[in-house]
């Protein structure tokens, strides 16, 4: 199997099953994030004890990338440390937005097959909405937006 056999496959499965996908109880922190170009909108909440991330969730409406994004970042993030977090934050954006970036998310197991998104310029914001809008959570702002 191929990457982008085992890209479609996994964005299949994650879309139409997401993950995590339910409201967080307090405490917890939230954001809403938007898309304004593709009409994504998730909002992500995060319970973090002791600078880990004892839990996260999404819900929302959006295209298969997105949705598929949102779950594989929650279940990527669960039991991290808020460092382990920013480093991911960081190597995914960098991974899906640097033209030359070298960056391999295949050492991240199924959060992988995000990488395939760089090949489809129109749908990185896409992917990389719930990923914002964790940030935007973490530091108590209550929405972003790709725009």
């Amino acid at each position: 199997m191929d990457l982008r056999e085992l890209y479609q496959q996994v964005i299949v499965d994650h879309n139409r099953n997401p993950r995590n996908f339910k409201e967080l109880p307090p405490p917890c922190s939230h954001a809403e994030g938007h898309n304004p170009l593709c009409g994504d909108k998730v909002t992500v909440y995060v319970h973090v004890e002791d600078d880990v991330i004892q839990d996260v969730t999404f819900q929302g409406d959006g295209c298969a990338i997105s949705v598929a994004s949102a779950s594989l970042m929650t279940e990527h993030l669960k039991g991290k440390t808020l460092s382990q977090e920013k480093d991911l934050f960081e190597s995914v954006h960098d991974a899906l937005t640097k033209k030359d970036s070298e960056i391999d998310l295949m050492h991240f197991g199924k959060l992988g097959v995000l990488a395939n998104v760089k090949n489809f310029p129109m749908r990185v914001k896409c992917a990389t909405l719930c990923w914002h809008t964790l940030e935007a959570a973490l530091a108590n702002q209550k929405s972003v937006t790709t725009e």
